[in-house]
């Protein structure tokens, strides 16, 4: 139904917005110790209220920091601000805490699994928490990743409506179709996204229970994290790939196996694509996809942040390529199924050697730089797609593969403290509170990090005639300053410009 969308996208001139599409990144890491081991220090208490940060939170542990960005049209701009939410959390840990830079989590021992299932401070999940626990145990569920949120401008989406008018009841049913296309063709696809970014090849220690490792495990692989023995839902909860055939049938099947409670919430749906926007499921059908969260990538252990800028320049296309890549219906269950089982074999594979998908992946990186052509891509748009596909035919240059040689007697740990010890200095040790934003004052800089540690929202923007002002938001309230006239106390004249603050940030959960 979505037939010529690159040539009206063409026609209509609107590969420029495309390429401002909104994206934006959720990091997972966790806190550990000197030791490498993970941290007995609780969530930081300098840090607001997890009922309502908007950049920090935690997940299912109390060591498991999920870092939350805004969505951005420009991919400096994304990674500047994640820098900087990484800043405040370096700045706020314990001074003998660390961030563990792998997807894997570090040795897992039988006191750090009792104290992980122990210690928790979010009482309105304590029972969710429990369930989890019950179900998956505690190493499943403190592997980590990278989520990339990505949405489509909507003047784009409306331009575009207008080739499709006749096909579609409505504007929603026409922007659910163009997400749904995007959705199917990230799970046909997965396996690229898992070769190219995959870097967990091994578990550490107490990963598995009693030491059984799984024989496919035996040797490094790619990425076990994006394998079957990582993150994804059991067999018996009957949420498998194919749900993805069809937006209806998403929408059915994960409400069907909430409500005969073999999921406690759709939350507990793991597969690697999720439609986001609305509460209810159903409500999709009546108001649209807002966007879709992509939960296919690794941390990426030889960049800060977990992420490169050259890998967003790629992903974000490559999103655009998807968006326009017609999917067969008509064979569209037998297609995801031997989707989800390339991406296993690809997951599995020794990192150093060829993937058996190797060919297919040639021709993939044809036509995104054929297609970059056509729509005059940026130049460093272009770069990446250029030493993106060099990455196919040379296994050695993925993160994976970079990672085997760090391997010491099976384990990672003096590589991934090694790394930590580096970041951590490297943050701490700058001459600036918050490098990113080095153009700015320092008491300007020092507010915007009290204001990212209480959970204010914050922008940067500029008067009419271009002087540099700060937007803090919480709960309603709007406030701007110049950014040159913050006084020589920024915290409290944080709390001057939102009195409400003080009590909430001391609500700690």
């Amino acid at each position: 139904m979505l037939e010529n969308l690159l040539a009206y996208i063409k026609q209509e001139d609107v590969a420029e917005q495309l390429y401002h599409s909104l994206i934006g990144i959720e990091i997972e890491e966790h806190r550990v110790d000197a030791d490498g081991k993970l941290s007995r220090h609780p969530y930081p208490a300098n840090l607001g209220s997890r009922k309502y940060h908007p950049y920090l939170q935690s997940d299912f542990s109390e060591t498991m920091n999920e870092l939350i960005t805004d969505p951005n049209p420009n991919i400096g701009g994304v990674l500047d601000q994640l820098d900087t939410i990484q800043t405040v959390l370096y700045r706020s840990m314990k001074a003998d805490d660390y961030i563990w830079p792998l997807s894997m989590p570090p040795a897992i021992s039988a006191d750090d699994r009792n104290f992980i299932a122990e210690h928790f401070e979010r009482p309105p999940f304590q029972k969710y928490r429990d369930y989890l626990t019950n179900k998956y145990g505690v190493p499943l569920k403190i592997v980590t990743g990278l989520h990339v949120n990505f949405s489509i401008p909507e003047p784009v989406i409306n331009r575009l409506y207008t080739h499709y008018e006749q096909q579609f009841d409505s504007l929603v049913a026409f922007k659910n179709a163009l997400y749904f296309q995007i959705t199917q063709n990230v799970i046909l696809y997965r396996w690229l996204f898992t070769y190219l970014f995959g870097a967990s090849p091994i578990a550490e220690d107490g990963f598995f229970e009693n030491g059984d490792v799984p024989e496919a495990l035996a040797a490094p692989v790619r990425s076990i994290r994006n394998s079957i023995y990582g993150y994804v839902n059991q067999p018996n909860d009957q949420v498998n790939v194919t749900l993805y055939s069809s937006l209806g049938n998403y929408i059915s099947r994960i409400s069907e196996a909430v409500s005969t409670h073999r999921l406690y919430s759709p939350a507990e749906f793991y597969g690697p694509v999720r439609l986001r926007g609305q509460q209810d499921l159903e409500a999709y059908r009546r108001r649209g996809v807002s966007y879709l969260e992509f939960r296919v990538m690794d941390n990426t252990p030889f960049t800060p942040n977990g992420i490169s800028r050259h890998a967003l320049y790629f992903i974000k296309f490559f999103l655009m390529y998807l968006l326009v890549k017609p999917v067969d219906e008509t064979h569209i269950h037998e297609s995801l199924k031997q989707a989800f089982d390339d991406n296993n074999q690809v997951a599995l594979e020794a990192p150093d050697q060829p993937t058996f998908k190797q060919d297919g992946g040639i021709q993939i990186f044809d036509e995104l730089i054929a297609m970059a052509k056509q729509l005059h891509a940026h130049s460093e748009q272009l770069q990446a797609l250029d030493d993106f596909s060099e990455v196919i035919t040379h296994p050695e240059l993925t993160a994976s593969a970079m990672l085997l040689p760090k391997i010491k007697n099976g384990s990672l740990a003096d590589f991934g403290m090694t790394t930590a010890r580096k970041w951590k200095k490297a943050r701490l040790n700058s001459d600036q509170l918050l490098p990113t934003m080095a153009n700015l004052p320092e008491n300007a800089q020092q507010l915007i990090f009290h204001a990212i540690q209480l959970g204010i929202r914050y922008f940067e923007i500029r008067d009419e005639n271009g002087a540099e002002l700060l937007m803090f938001t919480y709960d309603n309230v709007t406030q701007v300053v110049y950014a040159n006239k913050v006084g020589n106390d920024p915290l409290a004249y944080l709390y001057d410009l939102f009195p409400e603050i003080k009590d909430a940030a001391a609500k700690a959960w």
